[in-house]
C-alpha cells in the first residue's frame, strides 16, 4: 500500500471508474456530440490561425527581400550571382522564398488580407470555444442532478443493517461533497480533455504539413510528457483518495458532535472529540499535501520538457531557413505550434490532479451505489383495501449475525384492536420484532402475516402505507409545529392537524408557543421541550389513522402527568386498532390485552397483566423490581 494511503481504501481500477462516471453521462450523448462539435471546430480554426500568421510573416519577409533584388534580374538570377560570390547561405533563403517578385516591395494587399483571415479564424475559434463551455457546464450539472437522485434513491432502497453500519456523516459526505467535487472536476477537465486532445491532434498534423524533420523533433516530447505524466498520476491516486475518505470522516466527527452536542457538555467529551477532529484532520491535511504536492510536480515537469523541445526547434529551425528548407513564417509557425502542443500536454497534466480526486470521489459514490439494496418487491403485489390489523407470526427466526441467534421459532398472534405490550431486558429481541413487521428486516425463516397476507407478498409502501410508528427517538424536521404533524398524512388539513394534537395532547402546550402551531421548530426540535416534542411525533402518527400503532418507548421522554393524558388518547385512539407497544416503563402498559415478556429472542410468558402478576415469573419480577424499589427509595430518609 502507498505511504499515506488510509487502511482498506486501495483504489479500484482507475480507468474502470472513469469510464463508468462517462457512462452517467449517457442521457446526454446528444449534447455531447454538439460539444465535440463545436471543440472540433475552435481547435480547427485555433490550429490554422498559426499558419495564417505564418503567411502574413511571409508577405513581409518577401516585400522586404524583393527590394533587394535589382530590377530586371529574375530570383535564378540573383541567386546565381549570391552562389558566384561564395555568399550560399543567403542564396539558399532566396531559393527557398516563394513567390518572390525582384523590386515588386511590400503587397499590403496580400498581408491586409492574411492578418483580416487570421483575425477572423481566431474570433471564430473563440465563439465555438465558448459555447462548447456552455453547453458542457449544463451536462455536467444535469449529471450531477441525475447523480444525486440516483444516491438518494440508492439510500432508500439499501436495508436498515446496510445503513446502520455506516457513518452518517460519511454518507453526507459522499451525497454533497463527493458528487459536488464530481461536477466540479468533470466541469473543469472535460471540455478542456477534449479540446487539448483535438489539439494536441491538429497541432501534429499542422506540423508535417510545414516541415516533416521539424516535426519529428517535436514529436519526441510528446512520450517523454506521456511517461511524466502516468509516473506522478499513479503515485498521487492513492493519495486523493485518502484525501476524501477523511473528508467523510472528518463530517462523521462533526455531525455527531453538533447532534449530541449537549451529551457532549454534560460529559465533558469535548476534549475526546477534539482529539478526535485533530487526528482527522491531520490525516487529511497529509493526504492533501501528499496528492497536492505529486499532483503539482506535474506541471513544472512539463514545462521542463517542453522547455527543451523549443530550443531544440527553434536552434534547429534556424538551421534548415538557412538551408531555404523552409520559410521565415513557417519557422514562426512551428515554434507557435511547438507552444500551442505543449500547453495542452500541460493542460492534461495539470488536470491529473482533478481528475485523479474526481476519480476518487465517483469510487466512493459508486460503491455507495453497489451497496447492498433490499430485495425487490414481489410484481405483481398483493394489497389489503381495508386493512383489519389481524397479525400473525408464525415459526419466525432471524439473526443479525450468522453466527449468533436472536429469535427461533417465534410465534405471536395479535387479534384485530388487540393492544399487544413487549416487555423484556434490553437486547431481548422487542424492537427486533417491530423491524421484521416493518419489513426493516427481513425474516429467515417462517412468515409474518397481516389478514392471512405474508408481508412479503405486499409493496414495502403499501404495508408501511397501513402501520403508524412512534420511536423514543424524535424526529422533526425545520418546520412549524402544524407542518410536523400534518406530515403523517398527504393533503391533511389544519382541522384535521388540530384535531390530531388534541387527540395526541398538542394543546396542552401549543398555545403557550410564540405562535401557535405555526411556531417554527428547529431540526433538533429546538423550541420545544423534550416531551412536548415527543406529543408532535405521536399526534403525526394519530394524524396517519393507521390500522396498526406501533409505539417503541413512545412516552419514554413524557413527564408523568403529561403521560396520563397521552395514555387517556391512546386508550381513544386505539380502540378498532391494532397496536404494539414496547415499554420499560410498565405503568403504560397494564390495560394491554396481552403482554409479551421475552428474553433472548423467545417469548417466555404471555397473559394480561393481572394474569402475569399472579403466575409470579419474569414479569412478576420485572414488575417487583421497577416499582416496589422505586418504594423503598422513596422511603429511605433524605
Amino acid at each position: 500500500m502507498s505511504e499515506g494511503a488510509m487502511p482498506g481504501e486501495k483504489p479500484t481500477n482507475f480507468g474502470l471508474t472513469v469510464r463508468r462516471l462517462l457512462g452517467e453521462m449517457g442521457p446526454e450523448k446528444v449534447a455531447l456530440a454538439i460539444v465535440v462539435l463545436l471543440g472540433i471546430a475552435g481547435v480547427v480554426l485555433n490550429v490554422i490561425g498559426p499558419k495564417l500568421l505564418g503567411d502574413a510573416t511571409d508577405v513581409i519577409i518577401r516585400g522586404w527581400s524583393s527590394e533587394l533584388i535589382p530590377r530586371g534580374l529574375s530570383v535564378d538570377q540573383a541567386v546565381e550571382g549570391l552562389r558566384a560570390v561564395g555568399r550560399v547561405d543567403e542564396a539558399d533563403l532566396l531559393a527557398g522564398m516563394p513567390g518572390l517578385v525582384p523590386g515588386a516591395g511590400l503587397d499590403r494587399g496580400d498581408l491586409a488580407h492574411a492578418l483580416m483571415l487570421a483575425l477572423g479564424v481566431f474570433s471564430g475559434g473563440a465563439m465555438a470555444m465558448a459555447a462548447n463551455m456552455l453547453i458542457l457546464n449544463e451536462i455536467v450539472q444535469r449529471t450531477g442532478v441525475r447523480l444525486r437522485a440516483k444516491v438518494q434513491a440508492k439510500v432508500d432502497r439499501m436495508p436498515l443493517s446496510e445503513l446502520d453500519g455506516r457513518s452518517r456523516g460519511d454518507l453526507l459526505s459522499r451525497l454533497t461533497n463527493d458528487i459536488d467535487n464530481i461536477t466540479q472536476s468533470l466541469n473543469q477537465t472535460l471540455s478542456q480533455l477534449i479540446t487539448s486532445v483535438l489539439t494536441v491532434i491538429g497541432v501534429v498534423v499542422m506540423m508535417l504539413t510545414i516541415d516533416l524533420r521539424l516535426a519529428i523533433v517535436a514529436l519526441v516530447t510528446i512520450p517523454v510528457s506521456v511517461v511524466v505524466v502516468g509516473v506522478v498520476a499513479k503515485r498521487a491516486q492513492p493519495h486523493h483518495l485518502a484525501n476524501w475518505k477523511s473528508t467523510g470522516d472528518i463530517g462523521g466527527t462533526v455531525e455527531e458532535a453538533f447532534s449530541g452536542h449537549q451529551i457532549v457538555a454534560a460529559y465533558g467529551a469535548e476534549q475526546e472529540f477534539g482529539e478526535r477532529f485533530v487526528s482527522q484532520n491531520t490525516a487529511l491535511v497529509k493526504a492533501a499535501d501528499r496528492s497536492q504536492f505529486l499532483s503539482g510536480t506535474t506541471m513544472p515537469l512539463m514545462m521542463f520538457v517542453s522547455n527543451i523541445g523549443y530550443v531544440v526547434i527553434a536552434a534547429y529551425g534556424v538551421l534548415r531557413v538557412a538551408q531555404g528548407g523552409i520559410t521565415v513564417g513557417g519557422v514562426q509557425a512551428f515554434i507557435t505550434y511547438s507552444r500551442q502542443m505543449s500547453q495542452p500536454l500541460g493542460q492534461l497534466a495539470s488536470m491529473m490532479a482533478l481528475v485523479q480526486s474526481g476519480g476518487a470521489s465517483a469510487e466512493r459514490v459508486f460503491e455507495l451505489l453497489d451497496a447492498e439494496e433490499m430485495s425487490p418487491d414481489v410484481d405483481p403485489a398483493t394489497t389489503i383495501e381495508e386493512v383489519r390489523g389481524d397479525v400473525r407470526f408464525t415459526d419466525v427466526s432471524f439473526r443479525y449475525d450468522e453466527d449468533t441467534p436472536l429469535i427461533e421459532g417465534l410465534d405471536l398472534h395479535a387479534a384485530t384492536g388487540q393492544t399487544v405490550a413487549i416487555v423484556g431486558q434490553t437486547g431481548a429481541g422487542k424492537t427486533t420484532l417491530v423491524n421484521l413487521l416493518m419489513r426493516f428486516y427481513e425474516v429467515r425463516e417462517g412468515s409474518i402475516s397481516i389478514d392471512d397476507v405474508d408481508i412479503r407478498d405486499m409493496t414495502r409502501a403499501h404495508l408501511r402505507s397501513h402501520i403508524g410508528m412512534v420511536l423514543q427517538d424524535t424526529w422533526l424536521f425545520q418546520g412549524t409545529v402544524a407542518e410536523n404533524i400534518a406530515y403523517g398524512r398527504e393533503g391533511a388539513t389544519r382541522e384535521d392537524v388540530e384535531a390530531a394534537g388534541r387527540a395526541a395532547g398538542v394543546e396542552r402546550f401549543v398555545h403557550s408557543l410564540s405562535d401557535g402551531y405555526d411556531t417554527v421548530v428547529q431540526e433538533d426540535g429546538g423550541g420545544v421541550s423534550a416531551g412536548e416534542r415527543q406529543l408532535i411525533t405521536i399526534a403525526r402518527a394519530f394524524l396517519a389513522d393507521p390500522a396498526i400503532l406501533v409505539l417503541d418507548e413512545a412516552t419514554s421522554s413524557v413527564d408523568t402527568r403529561t403521560e396520563v393524558l397521552v395514555q387517556e388518547a391512546m386508550g381513544r385512539l386505539r380502540e378498532g386498532r391494532t397496536a404494539f407497544v414496547i415499554a420499560h416503563r410498565l405503568s403504560t402498559i397494564r390495560d394491554a390485552d396481552t403482554i409479551l415478556v421475552m428474553d433472548a429472542g423467545a417469548i417466555v410468558e404471555q397473559g394480561s397483566h393481572d394474569e402475569l402478576i399472579a403466575a409470579g415469573g419474569a414479569y412478576s419480577d420485572l414488575y417487583t423490581a421497577q416499582f416496589v424499589g422505586a418504594l423503598v427509595t422513596d422511603e429511605e430518609p433524605a
